[in-house]
């Protein structure tokens, strides 16, 4: 078995608090942008098209690609799943680990017992395949994509932030019992 040294669990709590604001944010630029949008010939009204009135195509289909890559929900998107990609590649200088070693974790008591590094890094793999794949989806012209895949991401990020439940964390954990991932000890 091999030794992972231990992470005080304080830190990805911390991280997910922000990533939570962050995609909150991208959601809703993501339900007021082309995305969710209805286009009625040379007019487009987005409360016409929430209420259901009007028979027009989506915005997201019929814009250009260089329009669907301004849109500011995707902008937004496009920094959130470049902040994962860090955290899963180059986990001891993502952001918001720096943030909270360098100012936050010197003002709180030591923690009481650290934890295997594992879980959260591979959350963090799978908020970056949720925003990925909204992403993709939304520069393809797919309607509604991008606010449903941040909305899921934020939930699991929220749920972590608020309640300590860490969805990815619980799902690598599911993977390791069933033998896809493999196992090894914590050192604490």
């Amino acid at each position: 078995m091999t030794s992972t040294p231990g992470i005080d669990p304080r830190g990805p709590r911390f991280a997910a608090t922000i990533t939570t604001v962050l995609l909150l944010v991208a959601t809703f630029l993501g339900l007021i942008g082309i995305s969710t949008a209805r286009t009625f010939g040379w007019f487009a009204y987005q409360p016409l098209a929430s209420a259901g009135l009007g028979s027009g195509t989506w915005a997201v289909a019929s814009a250009s690609l260089a329009q669907r890559a301004v849109d500011p929900g995707f902008l937004l998107t496009v920094v959130i799943a470049l902040l994962f990609l860090w955290g899963v590649a180059w986990p001891s200088t993502a952001p918001w680990g720096v943030v909270f070693r360098r100012f936050v974790r010197p003002r709180l008591s030591p923690p009481t017992e650290l934890e295997d590094p594992r879980p959260p890094r591979f959350a963090q793999g799978v908020g970056l395949f949720v925003v990925t794949v909204g992403l993709v989806l939304h520069l393809v012209g797919v309607p509604w994509a991008l606010p449903i895949a941040t909305a899921a991401a934020f939930v699991a990020a929220f749920l972590n932030a608020a309640f300590s439940v860490c969805l990815g964390c619980r799902l690598y954990l599911l993977l390791q019992r069933a033998g896809l991932v493999a196992r090894g000890s914590t050192a604490t």
